[in-house]
């Protein structure tokens, strides 16, 4: 054991089995590495890194004797603390991008929009997101009482505080940008949007009355958009050694026995989140398109968000899957994208509150009947507005939800379904990020702008670019 302040405190390394696990990240990395070097796809090294990510997790956790609470086993801490260098690392540089790609993208798109096409993208967008949200909380509510969960739980209080809810005109107002500068350091996406919607609205109208002035404008925001495009990619090809690092971490920080206490919960969340995702697939289908195609062509952004738990650090995978993959029209993709990581996310406001807010209500005795279903589902759906594309995000949306339908002095009693959040949050954060790519192109298939051809080709266009 390696004792005193500067190991304790400074480094973080107090223990041999810490280390061996940073050398075996290591030498995962250097494995990686010469699947990179031979060439090996991009997409089957995703794969690979998923399984050995799931792998170490697991390893750490049998090595720490499966603990009941990880986080005594000071080994085991300072183990995901040294791997979110690396997981949380590789996040934060997509996540730089993602304030500067919205606002360009957004501004590029309504310079290249053609008259009224602005309202017709807004309007289908904001439909698709918040109905595919409301389809979402509908499956979780119906789950959550074929399965009548709730029921046999004990009511064990936890200090944890549900947030107060907001009302819906409070809401709106937060939503309008008074300070941009402010609304991009807070990440406040929708705020960014509708600033950006004027920029790109008066970019456009001053380019037909004074064509020489703007267009060096033009030409800057073309410049910029090319420029941040080429930084992500260079950014995702480090993807497969940060969701090794992201899985690994998850799995042995949270522990085995926590999921399997609660594991009901879990079966329940994530059958919901399957079946939604089918419900993906079905509204593809209705649309003329093969869902196979989606599936094939567009896991790499679900993957990733899968291990990352943030739509918001997926949004330059979700744009260039979108763009390079599933031929969706960039200024579609942008606009539905930038959109989808704040509004109307199916996983984590649609399904999560849904469940627990059943949940809660049979475990403390309240009366479901139709009056309950309705004022939940508008809730979770007008809730849905604004919520921010982050790890924690889906834990704000059910406080909300069940103040908005009178629980929130029972929020205390999901503490041990809070324990296991990660979890939940990995699927949830696939399926938001799913709802937003189906809506991307749905939305572009309806405005007649979706390359249908190049949503059938068989070629994988992003790891063609990635190895470029």
């Amino acid at each position: 054991m390696l004792t005193g302040p500067f190991f304790e405190q400074f480094l973080g390394l107090t223990s041999p089995f810490t280390l061996g696990a940073i050398v075996a990240l290591v030498g995962v990395f250097g494995i990686l590495f010469m699947l990179q070097q031979k060439r090996v796809k991009f997409s089957r090294r995703m794969f690979i890194a998923m399984g050995l990510g799931l792998g170490m997790g697991i390893l750490l956790q049998l090595l720490a004797g499966i603990p009941d609470d990880p986080t005594q086993v000071v080994w085991l801490q300072e183990t995901t603390t040294w791997y979110s260098l690396f997981g949380s690392g590789f996040t934060k540089l997509l996540q730089m991008l993602v304030i500067p790609i919205v606002f360009v993208s957004i501004v590029r798109v309504i310079m290249n929009l053609e008259g009224q096409n602005l309202g017709k993208l807004t309007s289908r967008t904001i439909l698709w997101l918040l109905g595919t949200t409301a389809i979402a909380a509908i499956i979780g509510m119906i789950l959550a009482n074929v399965f009548q969960l709730g029921s046999g739980l004990e009511l064990i209080a936890t200090e944890v505080e549900a947030k107060e809810v907001t009302n819906i005109v409070t809401t709106f107002l937060n939503l309008i940008p008074a300070n941009p500068v402010k609304s991009m350091v807070e990440g406040n996406i929708v705020a960014i949007v509708i600033f950006a919607l004027f920029i790109g609205v008066a970019t456009k109208r001053m380019g037909s009355r004074k064509p020489e002035q703007i267009a060096p404008v033009k030409d800057f925001v073309e410049a910029s958009y090319q420029i941040l495009m080429s930084v992500a990619m260079s950014i995702i090809k480090l993807m497969p050694y940060g969701i090794v690092a992201l899985l690994a971490s998850t799995i042995a920080g949270r522990g085995l026995s926590a999921i399997l206490s609660v594991g009901m919960v879990v079966v329940v969340i994530y059958l919901a989140l399957f079946i939604q995702f089918g419900i993906h697939l079905l509204i593809l289908t209705g649309h003329g398109l093969n869902p196979w195609q989606y599936v094939r062509k567009g896991y790499e952004p679900l993957l990733f968000a899968f291990t990352s738990r943030s739509s918001l650090g997926t949004l330059p995978v979700t744009l260039e899957t979108l763009t390079q993959n599933l031929g969706v029209s960039v200024g579609t993709a942008n606009f539905v994208g930038s959109l989808g990581t704040t509004m109307g996310m199916n996983g984590c406001a649609g399904i999560y509150p849904a469940v627990l807010a059943v949940m809660l209500a049979r475990m403390t005795g309240t009366p479901m009947d139709a009056s309950f279903y309705i004022l939940l589902l508008i809730v979770i759906t007008l809730g849905s507005i604004g919520i921010a594309g982050i790890p924690g995000t889906a834990t704000v949306a059910a406080s909300v939800t069940l103040n908005g339908v009178g629980l929130g002095s029972a929020f205390s009693y999901i503490g041990p379904v809070l324990g296991i959040d990660p979890i939940l949050d990995m699927g949830r954060t696939m399926i938001n990020v799913s709802g937003t790519m189906t809506t991307a192109i749905v939305v572009d298939r309806s405005m007649g702008t979706l390359d249908v051809a190049s949503y059938n080709q068989s070629g994988q266009h992003l790891d063609e670019e990635i190895e470029a």
